[in-house]
């Protein structure tokens, strides 16, 4: 199960402050990528400098501040409930996604994006918060003695190998030139003498 069943003995306190500013550097990076891609796909040249005033400034400010509040809130929901669990990036999701929908201006979408943000986060968290899944990892196992594992268990034995692959094009075992020198003679009637590094 997820570490959301374990029962935490104790918890850490998070700054929610330093979060929500740590989020918030990261919302105003992407609010400026989506500026500075949306002047791009302008039909007209607006010029470099656009990003930072006009029309793109008003798609920045409302991810910046929506990221900024979806760290605080989940931290600070964290904080307020003493467990470290998904239900606090669904509170997070909801106060993020909602302040992201208010710059259209209808309740609907704001609701909307509040709830599937929350959503979203809730059901990432709850499956463990990991693109390469939760079961794939051992939180207690180090990465190196992991890796150790993996390469153990994955490892084939020499004779297994060349006996799937066989011998030849670069995969030469014990008494490989031996058994070349069989083969070519059953095949072609001769017998190939191994050259001799020192000279009688």
């Amino acid at each position: 199960m997820a570490p959301h069943a374990a029962a935490q003995a104790s918890y850490q306190q998070k700054d929610s402050l330093r979060e929500g500013a740590k989020y918030g550097l990261i919302g105003a990076a992407s609010g400026l990528t989506l500026s500075a891609l949306q002047n791009s796909l302008a039909r007209r040249n607006l010029g470099m400098l656009t990003v930072f005033h006009g029309q793109a400034i008003l798609s920045d400010i409302p991810v910046t501040v929506a990221i900024a509040a979806l760290g605080f809130t989940k931290n600070a929901a964290a904080n307020l409930r003493e467990k470290d669990d998904h239900w606090n990036s669904v509170i997070g999701g909801a106060f993020g996604g909602a302040i992201a929908g208010i710059s259209h201006k209808r309740l609907p979408i704001v609701v909307g994006c509040g709830a599937g943000l929350a959503a979203l986060l809730g059901v990432f968290e709850y499956t463990g918060g990991r693109f390469d899944g939760y079961y794939n990892r051992r939180p207690e196992e180090d990465e190196f003695d992991r890796k150790q594992r993996l390469r153990e268990n994955r490892r084939r034995p020499i004779e297994e190998t060349i006996r799937d692959v066989g011998e030849g094009r670069g995969i030469c075992p014990p008494g490989y030139e031996d058994r070349r020198r069989e083969r070519i003679k059953e095949k072609y009637g001769f017998e190939i003498n191994p050259v001799k590094a020192t000279a009688d």
